[in-house]
């Protein structure tokens, strides 16, 4: 049974073959007591038949003073186990209980001690009277055949109920299955019986609904931040626009730094537009395949450098960069961007002396820093939001963005620190 490409057992099949497998072990237990019963019931007749001989002989012996002989000729009285036919006779001195013996040739014995008379016993050869034993093998054919017949119907019978069991499992599993949660019919668990099953649907249908107005509000944050939030960098540009303009009437060493001050502004705020953009299209969950194309690796890094390289301002670090970086790959230029901004932001600010090298292998971007590392307490949760060492200065959001980011474009994103931290970000072609 496939289901979401994964296979799964059917509850319906399941249930048939546990139900046929009980079926088929109580049959057996009921035919095995059923044998034992006719062996116990033929038992209990011959032993009533010399009891009644029994009562009979005694009655007689009080009466008279002397034993008579049986009545029935395959009976004989003794007065001393030495007297019973040799096949039987250490057989019976050595178990002083016993009361059944199995002779030779099929014979078969009881005897019985008489009430009253220890010492005077009632021998009968009954092997004639047992008719269990000759039709033993027609018993088992009946049985086994009985056995057969009535799995077969238990397992019919049990097909159907399963089927009409797992019914409304299999409806509510379609239902759900693959459909957006705005999608879903409201009020659906209406339709489903008032049981278990209606149970789970009352479940799932209150879920959803909480799913559905959780994503409701998140479509309208999403859209409210991106106005929001755009609304001003725009400003901000144009006020840099205009002070701009402003600017060009100024001459002399005073325009340049002004000029220089205004490309900064302008440059974080068109960078920022692209951050927003590239964090708002994780929120929405848009499909990246859309967002990719072919782009040169090598270009993106050095302006990420370039924007970030304030952080190594009076510090001995040296950056070095791999030529194997020169390289092409298919993705989406404002995600990438974001990515290497987090991870070389992280490597300058946590570097305050020696080297951050990048390099580019396996289609993996490798960044290496030779800075203190990551705190052993927090390794193992450092992708979570909020998580950071006791150096940093930031909110611990930037490799859970990161996580986030390369999760949602199919990247493989590892982090090891030793000496200095190592960041991985293997790219999926």
């Amino acid at each position: 049974m496939q289901f979401n490409g994964k296979r799964y057992h059917s509850l319906s099949t399941r249930i048939v073959v546990q139900f046929c497998l009980f079926t088929v072990v109580l049959s057996f237990i009921f035919g095995a007591l059923s044998f034992l019963l006719m062996y116990v019931l033929e038992d209990n007749f011959i032993e009533k038949d010399i009891a009644r001989q029994a009562n009979r002989l005694i009655t007689e012996f009080e009466a008279s003073g002397r034993w008579s002989k049986p009545e029935n000729e395959r009976m004989s009285l003794h007065f001393s186990k030495h007297t019973f036919p040799e096949e039987i006779k250490e057989m019976a001195l050595l178990e002083p209980r016993r009361i059944e013996f199995y002779g030779e040739q099929g014979r078969h014995y009881h005897a019985m001690a008489l009430p009253g008379y220890p010492e005077v016993y009632l021998l009968a050869e009954v092997s004639a009277d047992l008719q269990v034993r000759k039709i033993r093998k027609g018993i088992i054919v009946l049985l086994v055949v009985s056995t057969v017949l009535v799995s077969l119907i238990a397992c019919l019978l049990a097909w159907l109920v399963a089927r009409k069991t797992t019914k409304p499992l299999k409806q509510l599993a379609e239902l759900v299955d693959g459909v957006a949660p705005e999608q879903i019919p409201k009020s659906f668990a209406a339709q489903f019986p008032h049981n278990e099953v209606g149970i789970l649907a009352v479940t799932l249908e209150h879920t959803l609904g909480r799913i559905s107005a959780a994503l409701s509000r998140e479509k309208h944050f999403t859209r409210d931040a991106s106005h929001e939030l755009r609304t001003p960098l725009a400003v901000i540009k144009n006020a840099v626009e205009l002070a701009r303009s402003q600017n060009a009437g100024v001459v002399g060493q005073e325009a340049q730094p002004n000029e220089k001050l205004l490309n900064r502004i302008y440059d974080a705020a068109t960078q920022m537009e692209r951050t927003v953009q590239a964090l708002l299209m994780l929120a929405r969950e848009e499909h990246s395949a859309t967002a990719k194309q072919p782009i040169s690796l090598l270009p993106v890094l050095e302006k990420s450098i370039l924007d970030n390289h304030l952080l190594l301002n009076d510090k001995p670090v040296e950056v070095e960069v791999s030529g194997r970086c020169d390289t092409l790959l298919h993705a989406s230029p404002d995600m990438l961007k974001v990515l290497l901004d987090n991870l070389l932001s992280n490597a300058f600010q946590y570097t305050d002396s020696g080297e951050v090298l990048i390099d580019f292998a396996d289609d993996s971007l490798i960044i290496q820093d030779s800075g203190p590392g990551i705190d052993p307490g927090i390794s193992d949760k450092l992708t979570e939001a909020g998580i950071k060492g006791a150096i940093s200065t930031g909110f611990g959001f930037g490799l859970s963005i990161v996580k986030r980011l390369c999760e949602h474009q199919g990247w493989q994103f590892q982090v090891e620190s030793q000496q200095g931290t190592r960041v991985t970000v293997r790219f999926a072609q």
